[in-house]
């Protein structure tokens, strides 16, 4: 199940672990990324708080937490290698992934279709 925030992250769930990143419009908007920063694992997250920092050649952004959880993963190589967030946003360049602890908080989030619309 794939889902989207207004502030453009999506995140994929497989059991009650969700995979989070930005969205090719994120990464479009941004342009080419030449910082990431993650959370640690273990960091407690909180819904719409920050949890992680991109930064490009035009701004640098906060990604907020789409639910709250504990992050269990995260994308070392997206820090390594900021650019393959901007290239591959919601395959190789997926940021962190958190264990949810209120599976209702995705009730409030868009499927693709509904995020394709608020796109506009």
């Amino acid at each position: 199940m794939l889902k989207y925030t207004d502030e453009h992250e999506w995140l994929r769930l497989e059991g009650d672990v969700a995979t989070v990143g930005i969205t090719d419009h994120a990464a479009e908007q941004l342009g080419d990324l030449v910082f990431v920063e993650l959370p640690k694992v273990g960091a407690t997250l909180t819904k719409g708080a920050a949890a992680a920092v991109v930064e490009s050649v035009k701004a640098a952004s906060d990604v907020y937490a789409p639910v709250d959880g504990e992050v269990t993963e995260v994308n070392e190589a997206a820090v390594s290698s900021p650019e393959s967030v901007g290239t591959d946003p919601q395959g190789t360049g997926w940021l962190y992934r958190v264990r949810l602890s209120d599976p209702s908080q995705l009730d409030g989030l868009m499927d693709e279709a509904a995020y394709r619309a608020f796109l506009g």
